[in-house]
């Protein structure tokens, strides 16, 4: 089968095409054809070489996908071929079939393109475990998304709308920011132009957001302490400007603030099954009715790859970046 080989560590170009095993399905394992793989910013860092595939895992990158039920192991219970599912992987998106654990699939929405299907799991599956299953922001709370334009920045504040929370999001430009609030965010911050400190205990009359949902790392980390709440919760989940810092410890600990990190790739086959169980029954209502739909900023051919995570490096886009792969 087809699929992107990374050649070796580096730029965009070392993504190449190549011929590679089509897996077969065993146990309670699926094979499934790939319509479309979504794009995250971890792709690219695996592609530098600084995010290596968990045990097991396929060197192929991709984390997501959507498409068709091929053939499905004896204990497989749930899914049958033909079956069209969008699923989380540890890898191996980028690529014509996949092998997935049948609980790490849901099934596409009605009326869905494969496309959008490819660019929901991820984004969903992270803001789930991050936001509402870790740090547990309630309705009536304040959350602050940072690069709320990226995939998951406008699933995060599509879902936090969904449960009646009020939203902020940092951005930059006027154009990304009005997307965001098109989407629900409640003001959005252009970074480039303004202090998001002030801006967020400006718009929250001093107190803060109650849960900080985090990207961005580095010298964030000290400024997300500063304009959370009392009893905030910080979740970081990437580290865009360094994973290094020095913090002095007293400012969260008199907020009594709860510090949560978050990494989804490398989780067991038991616990992305839980995660997979909970988005479908906390959100899959909302999807159904269509509070919650993935932007989709952009496709590419699947033999296009590096120009696709080009485009995700330069930044600039709104939403989730896709491949093709029919």
């Amino acid at each position: 089968m087809r699929a992107i080989r990374i050649r070796e560590y580096g730029g965009p170009e070392v993504l190449e095409l190549a011929e590679i095993d089509k897996p077969v399905a065993h146990d309670d394992y699926v094979v499934c054809r790939i319509h479309a793989a979504g794009l995250n910013r971890g792709d690219v860092v695996q592609r530098e070489g600084r995010y290596p595939p968990p045990p097991g895992a396929p060197d192929t990158p991709g984390f997501e996908f959507a498409g068709v039920v091929e053939s499905v192991g004896p204990a497989v219970t749930r899914w049958k071929a033909g079956n069209k599912v969008c699923g989380l992987l540890a890898g191996g998106g980028y690529a014509e079939y996949c092998l997935i654990h049948e609980g790490h699939m849901l099934p596409l929405p009605d009326g869905w393109t494969m496309a959008e299907g490819a660019g929901l799991i991820e984004a969903i599956a992270t803001v789930w475990t991050t936001i509402f299953d870790q740090v547990v922001l309630k309705p009536g709370e304040t959350l602050l998304v940072h690069g709320g334009a990226s995939g998951i920045g406008t699933m995060a504040i599509q879902m936090a709308k969904a449960i009646g929370a009020d939203v902020l999001t940092t951005v930059s430009g006027a154009e990304r920011g009005a997307r965001c609030v098109a989407l629900g965010a409640d003001a959005a911050i252009d970074y480039t132009t303004q202090d998001f400190v002030k801006e967020v205990l400006a718009l929250t009359d001093g107190r803060g957001a109650d849960v900080i949902l985090d990207m961005v790392a580095g010298d964030y980390m000290a400024k997300n302490i500063e304009c959370a709440a009392m009893n905030g919760r910080l979740a970081t989940i990437a580290w865009q400007r360094g994973s290094e810092i020095t913090l002095d410890f007293r400012a969260p600990m008199r907020k009594r603030m709860l510090l949560s990190q978050s990494a989804l790739r490398a989780r067991d086959v038991a616990e992305k099954s839980r995660i997979m169980r909970g988005v479908e029954q906390d959100f899959w209502p909302h999807i159904v009715a269509g509070r919650i739909k993935p932007v989709i900023a952009s496709t590419y051919p699947l033999a296009e790859a590096g120009a696709a995570q080009s485009e995700m490096e330069r930044g600039g886009h709104v939403g989730k970046i896709v491949l093709l792969v029919d």
